[in-house]
């Protein structure tokens, strides 16, 4: 047991997991967080245990659960939320806009702030409250915690969560390339309509 302990860490208490047990909203958040919204990857098993190391939080209408420009890395700001009741805003201000631009509304399932979990860059959007909101967090020091208590559960959920950012990233590489489809299409247009002046 003690070369385990030294490989794997310590095993955690079954506290965690009876409390989560135990909890209605932590096992709603289990199902959640295998959601197609979030990482369906993780088995129930999986889910469960992750949610053991989250905490439930309770956010007012209007609060900012996430502000742009923040830091990602320890401390408060180093967490990702999993809503769990109520819908989030997602606004992000972009330099050629003096608004925040909403980028997307998140409900029940949807995971916000994963991203400067991961790296502990800068927030790159805001989110807030539309309604009251119920979210389960994982905070930095939570999830160093799992790597060292639950070593399997923890690769699994960093895998489902750069599965997630992958598709993320390649969504977003399709959107840059429509656009810059469009773009030349446009100046095609504008050239044939405006002839060369030379």
């Amino acid at each position: 047991m003690a070369l385990f302990n030294t490989l794997f860490g310590a095993r955690p208490s079954n506290g965690r997991r009876a409390r989560v047990s135990a909890s209605g909203p932590a096992r709603r958040a289990a199902q959640l967080l295998r959601s197609a919204n979030a990482l369906i990857q993780l088995s129930e098993k999986e889910a469960l245990t992750v949610v053991a190391y989250m905490e439930m939080r309770r956010c007012a209408e209007g609060e900012a659960i996430i502000r742009q420009g923040d830091s990602g890395g320890s401390g408060d700001d180093g967490f990702m939320a999993l809503v769990v009741d109520g819908e989030v805003t997602v606004e992000a201000l972009n330099v050629s806009r003096v608004d925040a631009q909403t980028v997307n509304v998140l409900g029940p399932g949807h995971l916000m702030g994963e991203m400067s979990l991961m790296d502990g860059a800068a927030r790159s959007a805001t989110c807030t409250a539309s309604t009251e909101v119920r979210c389960a967090v994982l905070t930095r020091d939570a999830l160093e915690a799992l790597i060292a208590e639950e070593p399997a559960t923890a690769a699994k959920l960093l895998s489902a969560v750069a599965l997630r950012l992958s598709r993320r990233l390649r969504e977003a590489d399709s959107k840059l390339q429509l656009y810059s489809q469009l773009v030349f299409s446009m100046q095609q247009e504008i050239d044939r309509l405006v002839p060369d002046l030379d």
